[in-house]
């Protein structure tokens, strides 16, 4: 069991990186990262980090599992002002994920989640404690 235990992470990992690289590359193909910048109230080139910050991100996770724990943690740190910024900026004030009149895309719920992930990799890295 310990042997696959060693490789547990690949499923924190999966999952990070499919969120931000689905939502990082929707940010560049529909509305395009002009439409994102209105729709949020961000300044264009804020609108373009945020979405090369997912997509980068995403893929360093991936990427990092293969090579170092800086790629790790870079691809992780990255994420981590992403994600306080849509927790403040759009899911503030609810916490509960179902959209309401009040919170249209949703409370906090799922974004902390992907926040506490996302420092999981920024401490942990590559490093796995797999003991007993």
């Amino acid at each position: 069991m310990n042997s696959l235990a060693n490789k547990a992470d690949w499923l924190l990992r999966a999952g990070l990186a499919a969120v931000f690289i689905f939502h990082g590359i929707g940010k560049f193909s529909g509305m395009g990262i002009a439409g994102f910048s209105e729709m949020m109230g961000l300044p264009y080139v804020a609108a373009l980090l945020v979405g090369l910050a997912e997509v980068g991100g995403g893929f360093g996770i991936i990427i990092g599992g293969f090579t170092t724990s800086l790629i790790t943690r870079l691809s992780a740190l990255a994420i981590v002002p992403v994600m306080l910024g849509a927790i403040v900026r759009v899911h503030w004030g609810q916490w509960s994920f179902m959209a309401t009149e009040s919170h249209p895309m949703g409370g906090a719920e799922f974004q902390v989640v992907l926040l506490l992930l996302a420092v999981y990799f920024v401490l942990r890295g590559n490093d796995r404690a797999v003991t007993g």
